[in-house]
């Protein structure tokens, strides 16, 4: 348990946490939306500071990030929680666990340590991932800091619910996230992820003014954000803050409480890609789908391939400095 960052206090022992965009008013002896931040006579503290229940290597494409450091590994963690109640959850086991289980696990490991075996294991970066690494600031915040000091890059992937306080204060130490844009409706944001689309556009928008390297993820699920129409206003709504950002359209498949929808048509991942291209978007991917054919990088002046994958991993990368060999430079970091 550490003291929490980014909130204040309030009359009788209340607390106002303006760390996401729940901005939760928390009473004395409960917690917030989070379920990992508690308010104890008056001061909010994080529960899981020294909470990690995942630590892996992974590659940096599983993020996905397509368009930072293609080819490297990145040390990824994770504490318990998170501030959205998506029925949709992927790692429903440790994400909703303190609002499930009502029960927090996770292993006291400290800022150094995950740094030092970040290191060890040849790693570029730290990614702060699986749950919602906004929920997990304090821990998140005081590894990034070592880790920069250290000469590792530093990732989020969230769900963009950060205020603009949050945001301006991991900044120093952050290099890039892949955000999930999880719909174009906010009846659907509301009722099946429990959070305000409204927010999130604002917080993309927040990432791309901050000069952070961002890529977006939409989980397209039958019947429920894969209208055309809806693709046509994510799409759109991405275009207007930069052609350029990776769009990643990735299949569902029946998890936690949205079991009674089928896995995504491979069709309707095409028609996603085909709908941003459409709409001016220069990269645009189609992932959870192996060897479908939506993960290779291709040159929007040329059309060449350009970095070649199948899954998670890169297999060819054609770049020369960054750029095509028709002199197209393709935007990202450490291409």
């Amino acid at each position: 348990m550490k003291q929490a960052s980014l909130w204040e206090p309030l009359e009788d022992k209340k607390v106002y946490c303006f760390l996401c965009g729940h901005r939760c008013r928390i009473k004395d002896g409960m917690k917030g939306v989070c379920q990992v931040r508690e308010n104890r006579g008056g001061i909010l503290y994080s529960l899981v500071y020294d909470k990690v229940i995942a630590r892996h290597i992974d590659p940096i494409e599983k993020k996905p990030l397509f368009h930072f450091h293609p080819g490297s590994s990145t040390y990824s963690i994770a504490a318990p929680g998170c501030n959205f109640k998506c029925l949709f959850c992927q790692n429903a086991d440790i994400a909703q666990m303190p609002r499930d289980a009502k029960y927090i696990a996770g292993e006291p490991i400290p800022p150094e340590s995950v740094v030092e075996e970040a290191l060890k294991s040849g790693c570029g970066s730290i990614s702060y991932t699986y749950t919602e690494p906004t929920i997990f600031f304090e821990l998140a915040f005081d590894t990034a800091k070592l880790a920069r000091e250290a000469g590792l890059k530093n990732v989020f992937v969230t769900n963009g619910y950060i205020t603009p306080e949050a945001l301006k204060t991991i900044r120093p130490h952050l290099d890039a996230a892949n955000i999930d844009l999880k719909g174009f409706n906010a009846d659907f944001y509301l009722k099946v992820c429990g959070a305000k689309l409204e927010l999130v556009l604002e917080a993309i928008r927040n990432y791309h003014e901050a000069g952070i390297w961002m890529e977006l993820t939409t989980l397209v699920i039958p019947n429920h954000n894969d209208s055309e129409d809806e693709l046509r206003g994510i799409a759109r709504f991405i275009a207007s803050v930069s052609p350029e950002i990776p769009w990643h359209v990735s299949r569902f498949y029946p998890t936690y409480r949205l079991t009674d929808q089928p896995p995504t048509p491979l069709s309707t991942l095409s028609l996603a890609r085909q709908i941003g291209i459409a709409e001016g978007l220069k990269y645009v991917y189609e992932g959870n789908a192996p060897g479908h054919g939506g993960e290779d990088t291709i040159c929007p002046a040329c059309d060449r391939v350009i970095i070649v994958r199948r899954g998670n991993m890169m297999t060819g990368n054609y770049l020369k400095n960054g750029a095509c060999e028709c002199g197209q430079v393709i935007p990202g970091v450490g291409l």
